[in-house]
């Protein structure tokens, strides 16, 4: 499978996975209504195992271009593709928000809240303070790409191309494990982006369907869970290298 595809693919079903148990949880009248955070934590990290599964032998399954960037900034892959992996990523994520949409439509349309029919889309801060906000994304990226490393030993793709890894469901437990710990752990302050793709990608589908009611799509925020997550995926690589020279 083309490694692009793959990225595709793979990105696109954790966000329908990840993006729709939010939208299950604060959507009026779904049968997870109000069902809480452990139950979207638990899901974003099963959903990243699933991504992971499809796309890990075909191209690494990165699914963020954070990843691809702090592996670049490693060595341990190409640059050229960089930007490859991140328009499949974005376009994957784009696709997986609107089945989100499409699913849930009937409940989206019977929510008032503009924030709640927000919500399964794209991320936002608890209490908004850029600062605070942008050092949590920071924070979140630096732990998810620094201990990403040490589960892959930097192997998800070769400085001279995309070499599959082939996690398979073995090696994408610890990463499952690892987003879960993040989401409970880091992600109250601003939901864990941890992610440019599936942050960007779906808000740019909430600006775009014709959602009764649906609201602003809150460009104003939008520029933290881009800029911290490149910050935190930079000073994890450049950690990563200061220790494994």
């Amino acid at each position: 499978m083309n490694v692009y595809l793959s990225e595709f693919i793979g990105t696109a079903l954790m966000i329908l996975l990840g993006n729709g148990v939010v939208a299950n949880v604060v959507l009026k009248d779904t049968k997870g209504n109000n069902s809480g955070w452990m139950v979207i934590t638990t899901a974003w990290a099963l959903a990243v195992f699933v991504g992971v599964v499809v796309a890990g032998p075909h191209s690494g399954a990165h699914l963020n271009p954070i990843v691809s960037l702090g592996l670049a900034i490693a060595g341990k892959f190409s640059w050229a593709l960089v930007p490859g992996y991140a328009g499949a990523q974005v376009a994957g994520a784009m696709t997986g928000a609107f089945l989100v949409w499409l699913m849930y439509k009937d409940h989206f349309d019977a929510t008032e809240d503009q924030g709640l029919k927000a919500a399964p889309f794209a991320t936002g801060p608890a209490i908004r303070n850029y600062t605070s906000n942008l050092i949590s994304e920071i924070i979140g990226t630096f732990v998810l790409i620094f201990v990403i490393f040490y589960f892959t030993d930097a192997n998800m793709g070769t400085k001279e191309e995309a070499t599959p890894i082939g996690l398979g469901s073995l090696g994408a437990i610890p990463v499952a494990f690892l987003v879960w710990v993040i989401g409970l752990g880091l992600g109250g302050t601003t939901g864990y982006a941890i992610n440019p793709a599936r942050d960007l990608g779906p808000r740019i589908v909430h600006a775009l369907i014709p959602m009764k009611g649906k609201g602003g799509s809150d460009w104003a925020y939008a520029w933290v869970p881009i800029i911290g997550p490149i910050i935190g995926s930079s000073l994890a690589a450049l950690a990563f290298l200061a220790l494994n020279p």
